[in-house]
């Protein structure tokens, strides 16, 4: 245990996955490989929405700025989790552990905020099309975009630095691969139910303002969609709206089991599934369910694909 003087813990130890060296080797080339591929995979979106013009169109727009948080998201958790397999200490320093909670949560509340604005874009797009080029202007978007990163960025600090004034004195061992809030509250040296009752306030909020918001964005969606004449155009719309609700779907599934309580029963290995579901599977598996629904998606993908052979084969 790494103590100050008080006897105040300097850093945590991330035990992460316990399991023999093999396995730890084995386990980084997995996650180095979906690390790599996430970041392949959210980079092409963006790059394909940049250079096609075709694309400059708020739809887009908001994908490549998601799959930049996507990006954003997963490197708040997955180069020290691929560093800790290597590492023989697993430790990480106080004030590391307390700006990967900060990052990871804000990433997090911010994805809520984006997958919220992607259904009001929706929205507005098939159930007012004749006022929304109107209203989603590029500058509006851009406003909106603007928004959502700064409220998801807004949303916990307050807690978080009242958190990183508790007592700390030992033990020091996280069983989990990031600075969760479940486990860190459980270290505390002093109880924490205001702590822990804002952290269930701040999530039930986030979860059940922009859950019931989503869902109901894209009910009347769905029930404009089924008014369309053209059979081409229903498909279409379908397509678009499926990809969205199947990310909605994987991300607060996971998250309302999660995140409810910042202290709840889940064992501690199911505690582990579900971050890793969310925090490391969902950005690798976006941008393929982005792209393989949508057809100008591909088309743009591509395109970029042919420019990046006929550079490297010059």
């Amino acid at each position: 245990m790494n103590v100050s003087g008080g006897n105040r813990v300097t850093e945590f130890i991330l035990l992460s996955f316990p399991c023999p060296r093999e396995i730890q080797i084995l386990l980084f080339g997995v996650f180095s490989l979906t690390y790599v591929l996430t970041l392949m995979g959210n980079g092409s979106i963006i790059c394909a929405v940049r250079l096609d013009q075709h694309l400059h169109v708020p739809m887009y727009i908001l994908l490549a700025n998601f799959s930049f948080l996507e990006i954003c998201y997963i490197n708040t958790t997955v180069p020290n989790m691929l560093a800790n397999f290597l590492s023989k200490t697993k430790s990480i320093s106080f004030a590391a552990c307390f700006l990967q909670f900060y990052f990871f949560f804000s990433t997090g509340a911010t994805e809520t905020f984006f997958l919220s604005l992607m259904a009001f874009d929706r929205y507005l797009a098939i159930c007012q099309p004749l006022h929304y080029p109107t209203i989603m202007t590029g500058h509006f978007c851009i406003k909106l975009i603007f928004l959502c990163w700064v409220s998801g960025f807004l949303y916990f600090p307050v807690p978080i630095c009242f958190m990183t004034q508790l007592p700390f004195c030992g033990p020091n061992i996280i069983n989990h691969f990031l600075c969760d809030p479940g486990p860190l509250l459980a270290l505390s040296c002093a109880p924490t139910p205001g702590i822990e009752l804002s952290y269930a306030i701040l999530n039930c909020l986030l979860i059940f303002v922009t859950f019931p918001f989503i869902l109901g964005s894209y009910t009347l969606v769905f029930r404009a969609v089924l008014k369309i004449p053209s059979a081409t155009g229903r498909k279409k719309a379908f397509s678009t709206c499926g990809s969205h609700l199947i990310v909605v779907s994987l991300f607060y599934g996971t998250l309302m089991v999660m995140y409810i309580s910042p202290n709840s029963e889940n064992t501690t290995g199911s505690q582990k599934i579900f971050t890793l579901f969310y925090s490391v599977v969902t950005p690798l598996v976006n941008p393929l369910i982005y792209s393989l629904r949508n057809k100008e998606m591909k088309t743009a993908l591509r395109k970029f694909q042919m420019r990046i052979k006929t550079i490297h084969g010059r």
